[in-house]
């Protein structure tokens, strides 16, 4: 039987290392774990721990394909964090001149949500517990 313990990791292409370790590390606040730079290819590799439970693969890439979001395309919609109070987190968020959609209520779990963007445009949820 096949089955999976938990999710591992996330991977993300970024199209400029530089503001989107800014952007993870600093602004959102997730631990470095290990950085190398892969001279092969050109690409920096940045493991960031999220919470001691999960992590994010940071890759940079030379000139990478822009990601297709609007309208949505398929494949992987978006990565989502849960917060405990939204409100706060969205706060923050605006004051480092993130713009961040109207929160709004699931109607199937009554949680509050919203989503804000990373440095590329990748579509990051947040949802409250």
């Amino acid at each position: 039987m096949f089955k999976v313990n938990r999710i591992h990791h996330i991977a993300i292409i970024c199209s400029n290392y530089k503001v989107s370790k800014e952007f993870y590390v600093n602004l959102l606040g997730f631990s470095p774990i290990n950085e190398i730079y892969r001279e092969e290819r050109e690409s920096y590799k940045l493991d960031l721990l999220v919470n001691d439970s999960y992590q994010i693969e940071l890759f940079s890439f030379p000139n990478p394909k822009k990601r297709p979001s609007y309208p949505e395309a398929a494949g992987l919609r978006h990565i989502a964090f849960e917060v405990n109070n939204i409100e706060d987190t969205v706060q923050y968020l605006q004051s480092n001149n993130i713009r961040v959609e109207e929160i709004r209520i699931d109607p199937i779990t009554a949680k509050k949500f919203t989503f804000f963007a990373d440095p590329d445009g990748l579509p990051i949820e947040l949802y409250e517990v």
